[in-house]
């Protein structure tokens, strides 16, 4: 049997369907766990966690019911709606919520619940949280929800923050602006949503470009992609080396790049004037335009 021991010396007894294998105690001192006998390296997870965890909506709110407290956190300040959301079980994330749950909690690896939606790629989650007032743009410091929803291809996540009025051109330090994410990780998906949505096709880690990023991945298809969107071929990094430095001899990136060393079509000139003079909402202005259908899709990139 599992006991919690509070401040009031009550004890709560649970039942052994939410116990961990073991025998050990659990005392709580405030927000934190600890155990007297710690069997395994999740010995400071309490049964809450684990019910958060494996999704188990029942046995949460019988623990919930019970009076368990549901912000308690790990010694890595992990909580149970961390767990919910890292296992994109969005019934027990918003049951936690609706029960005072810290909705915008920070382990001490600095992630809180939204990056672990994005991180599991749950849209629900992430929907439930921002609802419930999760800060999607965080500081820098803390682990970024749009870094890690594009670094895993989760598009529909990126998009949610995107509508909830994340930089789209926020760049965190070691890993540079979403779509330099989406580049080093050849999440084309994201990619082409990224520079639809208007994110600067220059803009990566430093002086090193989304185009370095897709060189160096050998990623001819958002070479292409970053081209059609204006990328700027001559752009060194801190190394003194454009993205052609970076391709492999005779490869089949060095070829799309030599291919569009030279002057762009008017068209593709035009094409990026109208749609600099647009802005990032050009994607929705244009609409507005009334222009002809043919027109309008070559300068939406369809």
């Amino acid at each position: 049997m599992l006991q919690f021991t509070g401040g009031n010396d009550e004890n709560l007894e649970v039942s052994g369907s939410v116990r961990r294998p073991g025998m050990w105690k659990e005392v709580s001192f405030g927000d934190y766990i600890c155990h007297t006998f710690q069997g395994d390296c999740w010995a400071d997870r309490s049964p809450l966690h684990e019910a958060a965890a494996q999704g188990r909506l029942l046995a949460l709110k019988t623990l919930i019911a019970q009076g368990v407290n549901v912000n308690l956190v790990t010694i890595n300040r992990v909580s149970s709606l961390h767990e919910a959301c890292l296992g994109g079980h969005v019934a027990c994330a918003k049951a936690l919520l609706e029960k005072g749950a810290h909705v915008n909690g920070v382990t001490v690896h600095g992630a809180t619940p939204l990056f672990n939606a994005c991180r599991s790629g749950s849209a629900a989650c992430v929907n439930v949280l921002l609802e419930f007032g999760a800060k999607a743009q965080l500081e820098a410091h803390l682990a970024s929800p749009i870094h890690e929803a594009v670094k895993r291809g989760h598009r529909e996540c990126m998009e949610i923050l995107l509508a909830n009025n994340v930089n789209i051109d926020q760049e965190v330090p070691q890993l540079g602006t979403p779509l330099y994410v989406a580049c080093t990780y050849q999440r084309v998906d994201c990619v082409k949503k990224l520079l639809e949505l208007g994110a600067s096709v220059d803009r990566g880690q430093s002086l090193d470009t989304p185009l370095h990023a897709a060189a160096r991945q050998s990623s001819v298809e958002v070479i292409h992609l970053l081209a059609d969107y204006g990328a700027t071929l001559k752009y060194r990094n801190a190394e003194g080396k454009s993205a052609l430095d970076l391709a492999a001899p005779k490869s089949s990136v060095e070829q799309a790049l030599l291919l569009r060393e030279g002057p762009p079509a008017l068209s593709q000139l035009c094409r990026l004037c109208v749609r600099k003079c647009l802005g990032r909402a050009c994607h929705q202005t244009i609409h507005e335009l009334h222009l002809p259908e043919l027109l309008e899709r070559f300068l939406l990139y369809r």
